[in-house]
């Protein structure tokens, strides 16, 4: 159930405006003005609403279905009960997401700037922008129109900061150039300096950080996830590329288009990606490696060494999976009584 305190639904939809938003098509078309109030689970769907049914492995449970109408495909239709009005199409997930964001909008805040914000006499701010209690914007920072900046989120001097981004509550960014249509999550903390040191004279000496923070445009940022700025070279991510909460990025890391990085991945430094990459949780890649395009890299695998484009790698030392999954039987074999 949609807490619709904290979402504002657009509905009620009929039944032909879900079609045109889905892509799908009503089998009884005598239904078209029936009316959907919300979405929800096969398990928890009302009379008033509709679900989403696209996997086999359930359909036992379609057959509980109370829902008034739900998204499938034309192979499951059998599985339905006979109240429930049937909507077809060749993906339904996709539908899902489609009407998710037909349906139902976050609330956003008024554009105003809050009387207890730091904002300084050089700093640009464009049009239509919100300013939260507390955030500190810094000197000569510029940021476009139609942004966000919650509550005491600190951008430092000098950064930029696209059209239509937000930065949230309590994140820091620092050192950094950003596009259009980012969002940084809760705590992030984006700019600092890098984990760079030399051992000189009996003790560990820091290198200074002298680099930028470069981020394409619709780039994710998860919470409290870090990416450090350069050494020399900037740190790099690429446009759509997503990342989840608590990731490191490491100093001249440059991550290419379109990646997906999952929770508590750690890159070193001087990594570089291929647009495209999907990393699995609690990934750890050593520095100076380099993973091509379209690679896959499972979760809680040690990348020590280059991961070709395409490959599809897992473990620690990572190998190809088909060669993981032999070993993993292998042993299986070799450990039964």
């Amino acid at each position: 159930m949609i807490d619709r305190k904290f979402f504002i639904n657009k509905g009620p939809f009929s039944l032909a405006k879900i079609c045109e938003v889905c892509n799908a098509e009503l089998v009884d078309k005598s239904k078209k003005d029936e009316l959907i109030e919300d979405i929800s689970t096969m398990d928890n769907a009302s009379e008033k609403e509709i679900c989403f049914f696209y996997d086999r492995k359930v359909k036992a449970k379609a057959a509980e279905i109370k829902a008034k109408a739900c998204i499938t495909t034309k192979d499951l239709l059998e599985f339905l009960p006979e109240h429930v009005i049937a909507l077809t199409t060749e993906d339904p997930k996709q539908a899902f997401l489609k009407l998710n964001i037909a349906m139902y909008a976050q609330k956003t805040p008024v554009a105003e700037i809050d009387k207890s914000a730091v904002i300084h006499p050089t700093a640009k701010i464009g049009k239509n922008c919100y300013v939260g209690a507390n955030a500190v914007i810094g000197e000569n920072v510029i940021i476009g129109d139609e942004c966000r900046i919650e509550p005491n989120a600190t951008i430092d001097a000098d950064c930029i900061i696209g059209n239509r981004c937000r930065i949230g509550a309590n994140a820091y960014v620092s050192y950094c150039e950003m596009g259009n249509d980012c969002y940084i999550y809760s705590g992030a903390r984006i700019g600092c300096d890098g984990f760079g040191f030399m051992f000189l004279n009996g003790k560990h000496v820091r290198i200074p950080q002298l680099g930028r923070v470069i981020i394409g445009d619709e780039v994710e940022v998860g919470a409290n996830t870090c990416i450090d700025r350069g050494a020399l070279d900037d740190t790099r991510i690429g446009s759509g590329t997503k990342m989840d909460n608590l990731n490191q990025i490491a100093h001249n890391d440059v991550i290419g288009n379109g990646c997906i990085i999952v929770a508590q991945t750690g890159i070193a430094g001087s990594v570089t990606f291929g647009d495209y990459v999907i990393c699995g949780g609690q990934v750890g890649i050593a520095d100076h490696t380099k993973i091509g395009t379209g690679a896959q890299i499972g979760s809680q695998s040690g990348i020590m060494r280059d991961v070709d484009p395409g490959a599809v790698v897992i473990g620690t030392p990572a190998i190809p999976f088909k060669e993981y999954m032999r070993q993993v039987a292998t042993i299986q074999k070799l450990t039964k009584k």
